[in-house]
């Protein structure tokens, strides 16, 4: 091979997008992150709304500047976002508003009122989807019963990385691993449930097909092609859902536990076939798609959102202080001192992050964390436990003992909770790699494109080029003994809620 293949990777999260290329040379991978750009939802009108517009013209932006990086042409491009959310486009194509955030607090007690018209029971058995009110099914009902004249002028709906693959190819198609987490999708029939859409009087006529990662959509808009230059190279589907393209980087991922850790921790293994029966239902866990005929048996988890909130929280009080700062802090916090589950109602969106945390220390019967260091101490130590409790129930739902955990994403850098998280659970943890999710979108280009064989041979590439950070459990009696104590407030959460 005398030159490397070259792929960009579009990797827009919560928080902030990247546009970064990765570089395959026969047996090594690097990848470079050349644009980043913030992700701030907009606040008007009383709704929380992402400002897609502006991450258009940023990963435009990206494409234009992109020649320079490289010295041969790009092989590929994919995008990857978060799930749940989605856009309506109108007559020409026109974005009709900017997508609601599923933050916005428009879909409180909409899952009731859901579930008076069909039953929680057939939406499990038809999506395998866990319950959560960000799930995009119950925007989809807000909306209906809010605004309905506006879904009946929706041509197409797409979730938000088919939008920005429409935008650049004009191809309307819905990718499968985020299709799968709208709560809308049935895995067995493998097509959008209209049942579900039907019975809440929602309209159908906006869906459009579904295509598997790994689909090459075609080249780049004409307008596009021209200001950019790229005539000639394809955009690629990967997994577009975040999480999908983690866990396609991860090793061994069906005889693991992955945790993709950043805004939000998903906890899960991957299986060849949706696990939904009735206990999966009543553990509430989610078969979201995956890569390659795989499904990731999962559950949400608030993640670090929790440290997010109160750094920007803390931040517009004047203390600026990094993540890294944050967690060394807290090592010399107090252990075990306040626990709290971040899966609380109280933590979804707060007005103020660390009094969240105090009001359910105090709502529990606990010491009141007040300083920065406690607060992190305690949110740290709570995720360690949070990722525990749900370990224990997902061998329980597989039949399976679990012997590490693989952690990636952005928290795989967060050297305390990936000790305590050994810790917690008495399992070996795997850190790394911190790409991981644009590295599973490198990788599925790159089975697009026949640089790679296949998805076994893509992990094993990126094993050999990112190698982890091994974390072992070393005092397990302390953590077990806490153990005992979370779920207790765990309980007292779902009574709660």
């Amino acid at each position: 091979m005398t030159q490397p293949f070259n792929y960009l990777a579009f990797d827009l999260g919560a928080e902030s997008g990247r546009a970064l290329i990765g570089r395959y040379h026969g047996r090594h991978l690097t990848v470079e992150e050349v644009r980043r750009f913030p992700n701030d939802p907009v606040l008007y009108n009383g709704e929380l709304h992402w400002d897609l517009p502006r991450l258009w013209y940023e990963m435009t932006n990206a494409l234009t500047s992109i020649g320079p990086r490289i010295l041969s042409p790009l092989s590929g491009i994919g995008v990857d976002t978060w799930g749940l959310d989605y856009a309506l486009l109108g007559e020409g194509g026109t974005l009709l508003e900017n997508p609601y955030h599923y933050r916005d607090t428009q879909t409180d007690g909409m899952m009731d009122r859901v579930f008076a018209i069909i039953s929680p029971d057939e939406i499990y058995s038809r999506t395998g989807i866990q319950f959560m009110q960000v799930n995009g099914l119950y925007r989809l009902y807000t909306e209906n019963v809010r605004t309905p004249k506006l879904l009946r002028a929706a041509e197409k709906l797409f979730t938000i990385p088919d939008l920005f693959n429409f935008w650049l190819t004009g191809v309307a198609v819905a990718e499968f691993t985020n299709a799968t987490t709208t709560q809308f999708y049935d895995p067995r029939k493998g097509d959008w449930s209209t049942e579900i859409l039907e019975k809440l009087g929602i309209p159908t006529h906006f869906l459009v097909p579904v295509i598997q990662p790994g689909t090459i959509l075609g080249g780049l808009r004409g307008e596009l092609a021209r200001k950019t230059g790229l005539t000639s190279v394809p955009v690629i589907a990967p997994a577009c859902h975040d999480t999908g393209s983690a866990v396609a980087a991860i090793e061994r991922a069906s005889e693991s536990v992955f945790v993709s850790s950043g805004t939000w921790s998903l906890l899960g293994t991957e299986t060849s076939t949706p696990i939904i029966n009735a206990e999966a239902q009543k553990l509430n866990f989610t078969n979201e798609g995956g890569v390659c005929g795989t499904f990731r048996l999962l559950k949400n988890i608030m993640g670090l959102w929790l440290l997010q909130r109160c750094r920007q929280d803390w931040q517009a009080e004047g203390k600026n202080r990094g993540y890294s700062e944050l967690a060394e802090t807290a090592r010399s916090s107090q252990p075990f001192r306040s626990l709290v589950d971040p899966d609380d109602p109280l933590f979804l969106h707060p007005e103020n992050m660390p009094t969240a945390v105090r009001q359910f220390c105090a709502r529990t019967d606990q010491p009141i964390p007040e300083s920065p260091a406690a607060i992190v101490r305690t949110i740290l130590e709570s995720l360690a436990l949070k990722y525990r409790f749900v370990l224990d129930r997902l061998e329980h739902l597989t039949g399976k003992t679990y012997g590490e955990i693989h952690i990636v994403g952005g928290g795989a850098k967060n050297a305390l909770l990936n000790q305590f998280t050994a810790e917690a659970t008495g399992r070996r943890v795997v850190a790394g790699p911190v790409e991981a999710t644009a590295l599973g979108n490198i990788g599925m280009q790159m089975v697009a494109t026949k640089a790679a064989g296949s998805l076994e041979e893509v992990r094993d590439i990126i094993a050999s080029s990112f190698p982890p950070e091994i974390f072992e459990p070393r005092e397990h009696n302390g953590w077990e003994k806490t153990y005992a104590r979370f779920k207790d407030y765990c309980r007292a959460t779902i009574i709660q809620s």
